[in-house]
């Protein structure tokens, strides 16, 4: 990263082989995910948790390397979910926080799907426990959260409402199972779905507070995990109490190692079968070499993405 301000200033370095402490693993990478919250760190808005790698990258896939204490065996292919450092042709991993590459599936298929995957069960599967015949809403649609959100929610028997911001990419959710399609630029999703909503998946934060609530059927939950739409907005209590609202907060970056370790096995156990009988597959929009890394931030600035970009080691 040579310019803070700019998400896209990255640059290819030297750097020392990852050392590895008491329970993880040296993971030879074969291709690495981008995520939103790289931008961020980028940008040094989120930087890593202490004692966590500076390098980008929150996912990635690849073999192991040196199992280290871990018992685990040289060459073993693996996905991974980091705190960082996915962006490098080395990464030490926790073992608790190894996956194994789903049936079928190639490293870089596996490296667009595991933050993804971690954080939808987490919070649809595991926090809101969505059930057949509820209605779930879910904020960027078209995004790579968001195409594995339709997928999950649409097996889990729910009814799917998305929101995105063009007829294109309301087609692609549509087509990955979405059952209502609200254009943001055209349409109030508030208005359209008002009372009717038992979860909201929400990406936006503040700007959305207001209509999310409003959105939400008694006994709802408004699942908060990104906040491109602002930190600080008010809130009315007394449209909670009546209706029995719940407003949830989550991430993944920060949770400790055995909380992250209890995603991971989870995912593992439910959402892995689904992945290797194609029931939900990855959505990959483009991949690049890592050297040109800055490029995939570009592309995924500029909004245009539809799914994942993936960097290939």
């Amino acid at each position: 990263m040579t310019n803070p301000d700019d998400p896209r200033s990255l640059e290819l370095v030297e750097t020392e082989l990852p050392q590895l402490r008491d329970g993880e693993v040296l993971v030879k990478v074969q291709a690495a995910g981008v995520n939103r919250g790289d931008l961020l760190q980028a940008r040094g808005y989120y930087p890593p948790p202490p004692g966590e790698s500076e390098i980008i990258g929150l996912e990635c896939a690849g073999v192991i390397e040196d199992p280290g204490t871990t018992g685990r065996r040289k060459g073993e292919a693996v996905g991974c979910l980091m705190a960082g450092g996915g962006y490098a042709e080395y990464v030490a991993v926790p073992e608790g926080q190894l996956m194994p590459i789903p049936e079928g599936y190639s490293p870089t298929e596996t490296a667009a799907i595991v933050e993804v995957a971690c954080t939808v069960w987490s919070n649809l599967g595991m926090l809101a426990d969505v059930r057949p015949g509820q209605t779930v809403l879910i904020h960027g649609g078209a995004g790579g959260i968001g195409t594995f959100a339709i997928q999950l929610c649409r097996e889990l028997g729910a009814t799917v409402a998305v929101t995105a911001g063009s007829a294109e990419k309301l087609e692609t959710c549509r087509e990955l199972g979405a059952d209502i399609l609200i254009n943001y630029r055209e349409q109030d999703f508030s208005e359209e779905l008002k009372g009717k909503c038992d979860v909201i998946l929400d990406i936006m934060g503040a700007k959305y507070l207001q209509q999310n609530l409003r959105a939400l059927n008694e006994d709802g939950q408004l699942i908060i995990i990104g906040l491109q739409g602002g930190v600080k907005a008010e809130i009315n209590l007394g449209a909670l109490l009546p209706r029995r609202l719940t407003v949830r907060g989550t991430t993944l970056r920060a949770r400790s190692l055995e909380g992250k370790a209890e995603i991971v096995r989870s995912a593992v156990e439910n959402v892995w079968p689904m992945l290797a009988d194609g029931r939900i597959s990855h959505h990959i929009h483009a991949t690049f070499p890592l050297a040109e890394a800055a490029a995939a931030h570009e592309l995924l600035d500029s909004g245009a993405v539809t799914g994942k970009i993936v960097l290939e080691v």
